[in-house]
Order: structure tokens, then sequence, then C-alpha cells
């Protein structure tokens, strides 16, 4: 790190580099505006020629919008790179436009172009006092993969430019050449607004010219997107990583019922300076995602908080944690983050459950009905599970996974049947059989350590052709015989929205309450918010909030669609299936 990056940043810094920011903002706007609309966009292409200037990076056209727009993007997300392009680019062009104004008395004329040298010299001279604020680095590949693309992507832009050029040509004097119409269309891969004067012997109509500067906007995002992409993964948890984190467990595990996802091995973990706390995480589209509260002792969160989040600015992530409880939450919101509530997590008490009462009627009629069709249900730890019948159990419940993409991320272990998994607990339920043997197996349920005396629910599979209710009926056994895996705490399914339904179902419940709720309901047909919360609701569990955070409102939407992809909910766009499931297939 370099002594301007360890000097405190100032108030001139953070309003050089917001300046910056919206100078890119605005002139992305305009040149989209110029694009589309006509008469602007030929007073700026008035403005680009003969004696005037146009202030840096405006020039009508959508190739010059999206370079804009994603330079904007990555000054935003603090980009090193971005700024040194930024700079020098800016720099170059006040230097050209200055030498112009000295060498040639039209050039001084133009009001405008004094305009021009003043935006131009202001957005430079914002972007060295912002210096310090842009210390993200990228993927050290990229400058290779950047030039790559460029170069076979402008080749072949060029190229089908030109053939687009010949056969819409409408030009009726002269024949034109190859080498004229390959460079007009490159002309038109820059800017609509440039002066095609000089190919007098080309015409082609304007959608034809549209045509090629989306090509070139397309071009310019993908080398964009090559030259600036954040680093896309870190070092998995190694062995002797692993170790500390069960360390860390076996001392500290009974604090939070998510502790154990956090050995899922598709992660990677920081550890705090005195080694008593960790968090781990796992980068996705950009999203340093954290999952759980940080392990260890409470005393050390801090430290293994701010190494995480020191990791994240250093290569531009936008940092969010999913599922921390309300201490976490605290811990982490002390460190600059929002918190916003998911919803609630289900956590029974066995010792407290009963299946008496009336309010547990429905639940205990169901309960019986499956108890009296034969089903019955065993109750082991993986480790006392034969390796032949665990290879087996493997089986089925890859075959009764619903859905090709293994799912879950905070509150999903990845993996099944793992030696080093051996005090998780497995459910196993068969049917009554016939003729006096042994059922088939039909559904199973395994459950993670939460510290000594608890399970978090993992995996729930079943046989599709089963009778309903079997899972209820699984987790009402293991409650009803915890003492057989001397356990007093259960934690279920996690409820998105809970409150929302609760409280939008009471009387009394206000017009936005109850909207809210319907809306929740109506996308429950799709992705089960409302049937998870009622199917917990049924144990009469206590409620137990749980959390997001984040640091920046406008990052809410590439965070969830970084947590629905690491969820499993989304997959990668533009990547085929296989491609998407590669790595979890790998861990499991």
């Amino acid at each position: 790190m370099s002594p301007d990056e360890d000097r405190p940043r100032g108030t001139w810094s953070q309003r050089g580099a917001a300046f910056g920011i919206w100078y890119l903002r605005t002139v992305t706007f305009i040149n989209f505006l110029s694009a589309v609309w006509v008469s602007f966009g030929n007073d700026i292409r008035r403005h680009n020629i003969a004696e005037f200037f146009t202030p840096y990076l405006l020039t009508a056209g959508f190739a010059s919008g999206a370079f804009s727009l994603f330079l904007s993007v990555t000054l935003r997300r603090r980009k090193r790179a971005a700024w040194i392009l930024n700079l020098v680019l800016s720099g170059l062009l006040a230097l050209l436009f200055a030498f112009g104004m000295v060498v040639a008395p039209e050039f001084r004329a133009p009001v405008q172009n004094w305009v021009s040298l003043g935006l131009t010299v202001l957005f430079a001279a914002a972007l060295v006092a912002g210096r310090r604020e842009f210390s993200a680095k990228g993927d050290r590949a990229n400058p290779k993969l950047a030039a790559a693309v460029a170069a076979g992507g402008l080749l072949g832009a060029s190229l089908l430019a030109a053939l687009l050029v010949t056969v819409t040509n409408t030009a009726g004097g002269g024949a034109s050449t190859f080498v004229q119409r390959w460079r007009y269309g490159l002309m038109r891969l820059v800017s609509l607004a440039a002066d095609d004067r000089a190919f007098p012997e080309i015409a082609t109509p304007n959608w034809v010219n549209v045509t090629i500067n989306v090509l070139s906007t397309l071009l310019l995002v993908a080398v964009l997107w090559a030259a600036f992409r954040s680093v896309r993964s870190t070092d998995p948890i190694t062995e002797d990583d692993e170790e500390r984190l069960r360390a860390l467990l076996a001392r500290h595990g009974d604090r939070d019922s998510l502790g154990y996802f956090a050995l899922r091995r598709d992660k990677s973990v920081l550890f705090s300076p005195s080694g008593k706390a960790a968090v781990t995480y796992r980068v996705v589209g950009g999203v340093s995602l954290a999952s759980g509260d940080p392990l260890g002792d409470p005393e050390a969160w801090p430290g293994a908080i701010e190494v995480w989040l020191a990791e994240a600015r250093e290569h531009g992530w936008a940092p969010a944690v999913m599922g921390a409880s309300e201490e976490g939450g605290t811990i982490y919101a002390r460190h600059g983050l929002d918190a916003l509530e998911l919803g609630d997590e289900a956590i029974v008490d066995t010792g407290e459950f009963t299946l008496g009462g009336r309010a547990m009627r429905t639940v205990r009629q169901a309960y019986h009905r499956v108890e009296r069709a034969g089903y019955t249900v065993r109750i082991r730890r993986h480790e006392d599970i034969p390796a032949p019948e665990l290879a087996h159990l493997l089986r089925l419940a890859d075959d009764w996974r619903d859905g090709e993409t293994e799912r879950g991320f905070s509150m999903a272990l990845g993996r099944l049947g793992d030696p080093g998994d051996g005090r998780c607990v497995m459910l196993e339920c068969r049917d009554g059989g016939a003729d006096g043997e042994a059922g088939e197996l039909r559904a199973l349920l395994s459950f993670v350590p939460w510290g000594e005396k608890g399970l978090s629910l993992d995996l729930m599979r079943r046989d599709r052709n089963s009778e309903n209710g079997l899972m209820e009926f699984m987790v009402l056994e293991l409650i009803q015989r915890a003492k057989e895996v001397e356990i007093t705490q259960l934690s279920l399914n996690f409820a998105m929205f809970r409150s929302v339904f609760e409280r939008g179902a009471r009387l009394g419940a206000g017009p936005v309450l109850r909207l809210w709720r319907s809306l929740l309901s109506f996308f429950s047909r799709w992705w089960q918010i409302e049937s998870l919360y009622r199917a917990n609701a049924k144990y009469r569990p206590i409620w137990e909030p749980r959390y997001m955070l984040f640091e920046k409102s406008t990052d809410l939407l590439r965070i969830g669609i970084a947590a629905g992809r690491a969820e499993g909910f989304l997959e990668a766009p533009g990547l085929p299936k296989w491609l998407n499931r590669k790595h979890l297939e790998n861990v499991r």
C-alpha cells in the first residue's frame, strides 16, 4: 500500500471522486440521448468538426455512451485501472485542446471550446484530487484478456460492418473499394455523429449506421468487462483452514445455528489477527458474500470483519452478509454496514415441545395418520452408518433431488456423506412394507451439528411417489426422540418475510402491509415464500430474526442477484447449465 493510501481520506478526495463519477454519468446520458434524438445528435456532430471541441468523452452514439457508462461504473467501484485510464485519456485530451488553442487562433474564438477545455481539465483535476479513493485491484490477467478481446472483436466487427455497408450501399456515383467500405464501417463503429462527407461514394440507410454503432457498443462492453473485471475468486478453504474452523466451532459452535455451514468447501476464509475468529465468504458476481455470524469468540469478531472488509475494498467487491443473527448484525453494523431484516429462523426447544392441546390438533392428526400407515423413522449419526448403507442413501438422495442444481449456500452444507461430517444426523423414513418385510426408504433428512446440544436442518429429500406429510412426520419424530441423539434444540427452515405474513393477516393491518403481503403471496407461486412460513409455523417455534447486511443501498440489486446465484435459484447468465453446476457437483 502506498503512502497516499495510508493517509486519511479527506473531504476534497471524496468530492473529487464523486465529481468524476457524476461527470461520466452525465456524459453517458447525453451520449445516449443524442444517439436517439436526431436534431440533438446533429448539434453534437457540428461540435465535432472544423474548429469546435467537445468535452471529454462527449460523442453522440451508443458505443461512446456504453464506454462512458462502463467507466462510471468502474470508477464508482473504486477501480484503480479505471482511474488510470480516465486520467491518461482526459489529461492527453486536455493537453491537445490547450495546444490547439495556443497555436491556432481560430480555436480560441468559439466560447464552447473554452467550456470544453475547462470541463476536461476539471475532470482530470478531480481525478487527481480523488486518487486515494481508487485503490481496488483487478485481475492480473485482465490486460491480456482485454487485448485479445479487442483485437479479435475489432477485426470481426469491422469486417461485419464492411459487409453490411457493401450490401446496403445506395450511392450512384462511382464504385467504392473494399478499403473505403471498411474505413466507413470503422468510422461508424466509433460514433454516429462522425462526418461522412469524406465518403461520397458510400450512402447507407440510417438503420445500418445505428446497427454498426450498436455492434461497436457490444464490443466495447466486452473489452471493458475483460479489462476491469474483479478478481473472480479467492483461495478455497484448505485442510488446515478447516481444522482451525472446526476448532472454533468446538469452542463457540453453540452461538450460531448456521455456524457449521461455514465449512462449505466452495467458500474462502479470513481469520482475525488473533486467530480467534473468522469470516467465511464466497465471491459471486463481484460481491463478497458472507453468511451467518463470524465464527469464534465474539470479542474477536471485529478483527475478522475488518480483515474481510479490507479485502473486499481492495478488490472492489461489494461486501454483503446473508442470514446474520441480531448479535452478529449489530457487530457488522458497527463497521459501516446497513441491516435489512430478511425473515426469521424457526427454532424448536425439544424439551418444551408438545403435540397436546387444541392448537396442535391438525399437526397431531397428520402425524398419527402417517404413523397408522406404517411409516417408521430411524435416527443415526452419519458416523454410525456402515459405508455401504451410507453410499446407498447418497444415491437415493441424488435421485430424489428436485431439479439438477444443488441449492443452498447460507443454510446448506453442499455435500453429504463426507468423512469429516460424522456428527451429522440422518433420519431415514421407511414405509410399512408387506408380509413382514422391511419397508422401502421413502424420505431422508440430514441435520448438521449446532454446538453440543443442537441440530440444524441441512437436507430434505423424499420419493416423489411417497405419501404427503412425511417430512413433518420425521421432524416430529426427531423432536420427540431428541434424547436418542442428546439434543435440546432444533433449527428448521428459514421463513423469509415471516413478519409480513403474520402481521398482514391480523385484524387492523394497514393497506401497505396488506399490499406487501399480497405481493409476497403472488410470488410464492414460484418461490414458496409463504409455504415455508406455514410449514415452520405448525411446530410453534421460537422465531429468531435473520438479517442481510450491505454497505450501499445501490448495491442491493447486485447483491440480490449474487445471493440468488449462490443459493442456486439463479444461474450465471450466458453459461450453459452444466457449467453452472460443475463446481457444486465437485464439492458435494
